[in-house]
């Protein structure tokens, strides 16, 4: 019986984790039903920093041809990629390989035009960055996408759920279902599901007023209620909605509003190329100066300086930085 062969291509960011949920999902499959055969190759897209975690394999160099399937693998977004090395994966799909990116896998599928025109699944945290410099993929927040020859799952345990979904479209749901059990997995997860976690779950209350009010707050960043309408919209009084922030996440609604509206803008700075007053106003801050103050009193620093900073210990550079920031 002819074995399947499965490559992984590893860049240096690669987190054990990541690679072993799916390495152990194919070696438990193949004990498990004897006629499941997989000849797993790993490969190494970079060689490693100093000090960085010893990555199984040996370079990628020509060893890529032969692959049925071939996972890209990456817990960082890689800055750039050898000509020679996307060339070769050029090649791999024009032979008819099923590619894959697994965590920030996608950015080097996308980068070289792979997934344009297909469903993508990407991680929560990259998701503005992703949707602005590649718009030409249909980026998901789904916990993996299988769109026609391409897969991608988000990162985590979305690794497993897509892993499964393969072994139960190539073996049937029942080796799926087994391999699952052996896993101690409590359910299969469709692609289709949402990353994040439930919100009574982030807020560790089941409290259904408080889920109410912190929904509409995340669904209006951009031009915010006062405390008085979210109240309304919840069917409280503003008294005992300030009384269920305060005894649930111990601070009232305006500050936990603010709090989430200064988040957001910070994930914007680090991940997009939009100026910082564009940032300030799609995140609810009436001007410039009064972005900048909420934020220097939250982070401790102004939102330039917490840009630069980040960027200057990013492993991957945005695009250029817009006019309106150059002054």
């Amino acid at each position: 019986m002819n074995a399947h062969r499965i490559g992984f291509l590893l860049w240096p960011s690669t987190k054990p984790l990541t690679l072993a949920l799916a390495e152990e999902a194919l070696r438990v499959a193949q004990r498990v039903h004897p006629e499941v055969v997989y000849e797993l190759v790993f490969l190494q897209a970079e060689a490693p920093g100093e000090g960085a975690w010893r990555l199984p394999g040996e370079p990628w160099a020509s060893k890529l041809e032969g692959c049925q399937k071939l996972f890209l693998l990456a817990d960082e977004p890689p800055t750039a990629m050898a000509p020679a090395l996307s060339g070769a994966l050029k090649q791999q799909v024009r032979a008819g390989c099923v590619i894959g990116g697994i965590s920030a896998g996608v950015y080097p599928l996308a980068q070289l035009g792979l997934l344009d025109g297909y469903r993508a699944s990407v991680h929560w945290r990259w998701q503005d960055d992703f949707a602005e410099r590649f718009p030409k993929v249909i980026a998901t927040s789904h916990l993996f996408d299988w769109d026609r020859d391409r897969l991608t799952a988000c990162g985590g345990m979305a690794v497993l759920d897509l892993l499964l979904a393969l072994l139960a479209r190539d073996h049937g749901a029942e080796l799926a279902g087994a391999v699952s059990e052996e896993l101690v997995v409590e359910r299969i997860r469709e692609g289709g599901e949402r990353q994040r976690i439930p919100l009574q779950n982030r807020l560790g209350s089941s409290h259904p007023k408080l889920t109410q009010a912190v929904l509409l707050m995340e669904a209006n960043i951009e031009e915010p209620l006062t405390t008085d309408e979210i109240a309304q919209h919840v069917c409280v009084s503003r008294r005992q909605l300030e009384r269920i922030f305060k005894q649930y996440l111990n601070r009232v609604p305006s500050q936990y509003y603010l709090e989430l509206r200064l988040n957001k803008a910070r994930q914007l700075l680090m991940q997009t190329s939009k100026s910082i007053i564009q940032i300030g106003l799609s995140c609810g801050f009436s001007s410039g100066p009064h972005f900048s103050s909420a934020y220097r009193n939250f982070f401790g620093a102004t939102p330039r300086e917490d840009r630069n900073q980040r960027r200057s210990n990013s492993p991957f550079e945005l695009t250029s930085t817009p006019p309106a920031e150059r002054a």
